[in-house]
């Protein structure tokens, strides 16, 4: 986002501070009355000519691109491991973690090591982690399966 002093174009396309549109002014005419409203002046686009502007409270637009970069940020998956002999303080506790990772916008990997006969432990135990998450994740794929490991993974709700 170009803001103020940054703008090197010579004349902008200004809007206002309510949104009315104030024409085609001199960039310095902008930056003089984007200091005497004490706002930002912000360029919108730098594809067009003139390029468009507007005036933004102080702060208001540094909020908005970090919201918006927020947004635009791909989701992590993070990876929880388990075994399938897990206590149930353990296991409440993992899930609370996955919980917060859902909320946050990123999925979750669960990992279970599987040692001998294990495999339907292992299923079961993965089973009950996409019950227990229901409300806040679903799961991006069935469980897998695979040599000595059992996974799922879960996706929050607003992917």
């Amino acid at each position: 986002m170009i803001m103020n002093e940054k703008i090197k174009a010579s004349e902008v396309q200004l809007t206002g501070v309510n949104g009315e549109d104030l024409g085609i002014v001199s960039t310095a005419e902008a930056l003089a009355m984007a200091r005497k409203l004490k706002v930002d002046l912000v360029c919108e686009s730098l594809m067009s000519s003139p390029p468009p502007c507007r005036l933004i409270a102080s702060g208001a637009a540094k909020q908005a691109a970090q919201q918006a970069s927020k947004r635009d940020r791909p989701a992590k998956v993070k990876e929880i491991r388990l075994t399938p002999r897990i206590e149930d303080h353990d296991f409440e506790t993992k899930a609370e973690q996955a919980h917060r990772i859902l909320l946050a916008g990123d999925s979750v990997l669960f990992t279970v090591r599987i040692q001998g006969k294990e495999g339907q432990q292992a299923k079961e135990l993965l089973e009950r982690l996409i019950r227990e998450l229901k409300p806040s994740g679903r799961p991006a794929t069935g469980i897998q399966l695979s040599g000595k490991q059992a996974a799922v993974q879960l996706n929050p709700l607003s992917i």
